[in-house]
């Protein structure tokens, strides 16, 4: 396999962590991703809060002044009341068993002497950081304003790393910086499925459209021994292959594109993986009549909406032979029964492997999250990323400008600090949520 590009070419063990950094009495800047859903004023899902929670916690245990900083929604430098944080420091309160100090803004004078105010084992919030037109712009005068507020800057949010923003990437130019426990636990998983994976190892890849990860595609061919497309996706490989998908979804104009990552993955020596039989029905709804037929007698009037029971048995001992699988999209239409019979079979094989101990399973993705919890797998998985559009662009072979800051020696501040490098701590393994907004 070919090394690829993007973050296979950043020095990830150049990261630093907060584990064994002398934090008492100082003032941590965290960047969290907190931009959770939010329900008639509460909190509907906390998964996010509670990536960080092990953060936080270790941080006050050591006599730290935690100072958690986060966007919320797309405010476009205007304050909202439906895109305050407040809400988030009520559920932080709540899950941390203590009292959470909310700002009303970010930046400023006010804001500088209350954070002065806090006390070693405080925790505080400030308000949306994209209340200012500076965060989204990567301005160097507004990360100046936020970095007057720590002495520490520790980013934990992978989620937030492809965002070349002021609180995740100019910031970590200006002061000590450092990768908090979730993000160290994501770029691990990531480097452990990508970057040094135990081979053979195999990508699923699904979705309705080739269209929207040409570029996953195309990296992945390049360092995958083994791709599974399934979804729509694979109905636009298997035309492109001379068969004829009926009515299903399909992309007739990035069929070229099919040839060329194809091309790609011959010369990498990866085995691009199609379904040989599918699940049919004339439309996609609840209860719909459905038939099995091979993939090269799809009748021209119906939709192949799921693999097939042979393309299921042929997954599974492909499973087999290898050691670790990355996972991004499900293989066919699962939110409708029975169109989630294949996806939920490889899951829980892949499940059951990983449990134990046999299977190295990386999953990410919003509907890849919501199937595996569908059929019960996610919680054996050994890593579920909740991080959206990072955990794509890695997929995709890009760097990550919130990692390649942390990676890089380019802060004259951090370099003139002694300080070790120290491994991830080990974290426990989070449950998924069903639903989690955009990490935009």
């Amino acid at each position: 396999m070919t090394s690829g590009s993007g973050m296979a070419d950043i020095n990830l063990a150049n990261i630093k962590t907060i584990d064994g950094v002398d934090v008492a009495g100082k003032r941590i800047l965290v960047r969290a991703d907190l931009n959770v859903p939010v329900d008639d004023g509460a909190v509907a899902d906390a998964t996010r809060i509670e990536r960080v929670l092990p953060t936080i916690k270790s941080l006050t245990k050591a006599g730290a002044k935690v100072v958690l900083m986060s966007h919320f929604g797309r405010p476009k430098g205007e304050r909202s009341p439906e895109t305050s944080l407040k809400p988030v420091a009520a559920k932080l309160a709540e899950l941390l068993c203590t009292d959470v100090q909310f700002f009303d803004d970010c930046v400023g004078p006010e804001i500088e002497a209350g954070v002065a105010l806090l006390k070693d084992g405080d925790v505080a919030l400030l308000e949306n950081l994209r209340y200012h037109a500076g965060e989204t712009k990567n301005d160097t005068g507004f990360a100046k304003q936020l970095a007057a507020l720590g002495d520490i800057y520790v980013d934990d949010a992978f989620s937030c790393a492809h965002r070349a923003h002021a609180s995740v990437e100019a910031i970590a130019h200006l002061m000590p910086a450092y990768a908090g426990m979730a993000m160290m636990a994501e770029i691990n998983a990531l480097s452990a499925a990508l970057e040094d994976p135990k081979r053979p190892v195999m990508a699923v890849v699904g979705g309705a459209k080739v269209s929207t990860k040409i570029e996953v595609l195309t990296n992945l061919a390049q360092r995958m021994d083994m791709i599974v497309v399934g979804g729509g996706m694979a109905n636009t490989f298997l035309f492109a292959d001379g068969v004829d998908v009926g009515k299903s979804l399909c992309e007739p104009d990035f069929v070229q594109t099919v040839k060329e990552i194809a091309e790609k993955a011959k010369i990498s020596g990866c085995e691009i993986v199609l379904p040989v039989d599918v699940v049919v029905a004339d439309s996609l709804a609840e209860g719909v009549e459905t038939s099995v037929c091979g993939v090269d007698e799809i009748p021209p009037d119906a939709l192949a909406l799921d693999q097939g029971p042979a393309s299921v048995a042929m997954l599974k001992d492909k499973l087999k032979e290898v050691q670790t699988i990355l996972w991004n999209g499900p293989l066919g239409a699962f939110e409708i029964t029975p169109f989630g019979t294949a996806t939920f079979a490889l899951a829980q094989a892949a499940a059951d492997r990983s449990k134990a101990g046999t299977l190295v399973s990386v999953a990410g993705g919003g509907d890849t999250v919501r199937a595996l919890n569908m059929a019960g797998a996610a919680d054996k998985f050994t890593y579920i990323s909740t991080a959206g559009g990072a955990f794509l662009e890695w997929l995709a072979g890009k760097q990550l400008p919130g990692v390649i800051v942390l990676a890089g020696d380019t802060n004259p501040k951090q370099s003139a600090v002694a300080l070790s490098l120290i491994h991830i701590s080990e974290t426990t393994r989070p449950n998924e949520p069903s639903r989690m907004p955009s990490s935009d």
